[in-house]
């Protein structure tokens, strides 16, 4: 997987880098068991300080995507039970259905874009 950062975005770089593992995740180019680059390797390898990395590993871990190991460094693991994960998409769609609400976006609209969105990383 190839991991890039817009330096540009608004978006701070720790959570692109985060989105982007759990995209990777989603989309199955990065499976459960497998190892992601070291906090150096990684920030060597996109141009970023080793702090910025790390933010987004400590993230991920608590999150439940990532393990972190003396050993075998950041692995992907997913401990988050399913109801907590129900619970915080729930957390998080409430927000955004409000605003879509606010912008005249129909249920059926709302929808139509999840669908898209699964159908994206499901194919």
């Amino acid at each position: 997987m190839i991991i890039t950062v817009d330096f540009n975005s608004d978006e701070a770089i720790y959570l692109q880098l985060r989105n982007q593992i759990i995209f990777g995740i989603a989309t199955e180019e990065i499976r459960e068991g497998d190892s992601l680059p070291s906090v150096r390797q990684l920030a060597e390898d996109i141009g970023i300080n080793m702090h910025t990395v790390n933010k987004a590993y400590a993230v991920l871990r608590n999150e439940g995507f990532l393990k972190l190991d003396r050993r075998y460094g950041a692995v992907i693991a997913f401990d988050i039970d399913k109801i907590r994960a129900m619970q915080d998409l729930k957390d998080s769609l409430r927000v955004m259905i409000a605003k879509a609400i606010c912008k005249n976006i129909s249920e059926e609209e709302a929808h139509s874009i999840i669908h898209e969105i699964y159908r994206e990383f499901l194919g």
